[in-house]
C-alpha cells in the first residue's frame, strides 16, 4: 500500500470529534502553558487545524494566533481566533524574524518530511529567550502496550518517523535552540477500539509509521476483528512536549 497523506480539507467537518475533542485540546493547551516562560506575551500555534487547542492556549495578557494551510481547517480556527487565524505554510510564516515570544507545534512533525524547516522557521520568528514547544515521538505514545498494539506492532516503521526525539534536538541545536525540560499530557478520548483501529487503517490514518500493502491491511483487520471487546477503547496515549529556547 502506498503512503496515503490525510486530505485535512476534507477532515476539518469531523477532526475534532474524532481526535478527543475538548478534552485532549485543552490538555495539550495546559502542557504547552506549562512550558512558557514567565513573560510570554504573544505565541503562534501553527498547524493549528480548527484552532480548538489554540482555543485552549488564550490566557490574560497572552496573545494567542494560529497558522494552517488547510483552508477548510482555518475556517473552522478563524471562528475560535477572530482576527488572530493567518492562512500560511508553516516553512513560510508572514512573519518577520523575531516576532513572537513562543512557537507551538502540537502533532505537526511525525506528518511531514520537512520537520528541519518547520524548526528552522520557527528559530526565525521566535525572539530571544522565546521557545518552541513541539510533541515529539507521536506515534510511538500509540503504543500503549494492548492487545490491539501486540497485533499492530510488527508493522510500525517507527525508526522513520519526522518527529523522532533525536532529530528535531539536533535540528533545534542546528538553528540556535538549546533543550530545556519538556513535559507531557494525556491523549484523552484517543483511547482505541479494535473496530475503529480497523477502520483506520483502511482509510490510510497511519501512514506516518505503516508502510504495508493492501493485503497487510487485509490481514490485520481479520487479526483486529478476531480481538474481544471490539467496542471497549484501550488505554489513551501519554504524549511528549520537547521543549527548546531561543538564546540571545
Amino acid at each position: 500500500m502506498g503512503e496515503t497523506v490525510l486530505d485535512y480539507e476534507a477532515e476539518a467537518a469531523h477532526y475534532d470529534e474524532t481526535r478527543g475533542g475538548v478534552p485532549r485540546a485543552a490538555a495539550a493547551a495546559a502542557a504547552v502553558l506549562r512550558l512558557l516562560p514567565p513573560g510570554t506575551r504573544t505565541l503562534l500555534d501553527v498547524a493549528c487545524g480548527t484552532g480548538l487547542v489554540t482555543e485552549h492556549l488564550a490566557r490574560p495578557g497572552l496573545t494567542v494566533y494560529g497558522a494552517d494551510a488547510a483552508h477548510a481547517m482555518l475556517r473552522a480556527a478563524a471562528a475560535r481566533l477572530p482576527g488572530r487565524a493567518l492562512r500560511a505554510d508553516a516553512r513560510r510564516l508572514p512573519l518577520p524574524a523575531a516576532a513572537v515570544d513562543a512557537v507551538s507545534a502540537v502533532w505537526l512533525l511525525h506528518l511531514v518530511p520537512f520537520a528541519e524547516e518547520i524548526v528552522a522557521e520557527a528559530a526565525r520568528v521566535l525572539r530571544p529567550g522565546g521557545v518552541l514547544v513541539a510533541t515529539v515521538d507521536k506515534d510511538a505514545a500509540h503504543d500503549v502496550g494492548s492487545d490491539i498494539d501486540a497485533v499492530l506492532r510488527p508493522h510500525r516503521a517507527l525508526a522513520a518517523g519526522s518527529d523522532r526525539a533525536e532529530l528535531v534536538a539536533g535540528y533545534a541545536a542546528a538553528h540556535g535552540l538549546t533543550p530545556v525540560p519538556g513535559t507531557t499530557f494525556t491523549g484523552h478520548g484517543q483511547g482505541v477500539t479494535p473496530r475503529r483501529t480497523a477502520g483506520n487503517l483502511r482509510r490510510g490514518y497511519y501512514a506516518s509509521w505503516f508502510r504495508g500493502t493492501e493485503a497487510t491491511v487485509d490481514a490485520l483487520c481479520a487479526a483486529l476483528a478476531a480481538l474481544p471487546d471490539q467496542e471497549r477503547p484501550r488505554a489513551a496515549p501519554e504524549y511528549r512536549l520537547a521543549c527548546y529556547v531561543r538564546r540571545g
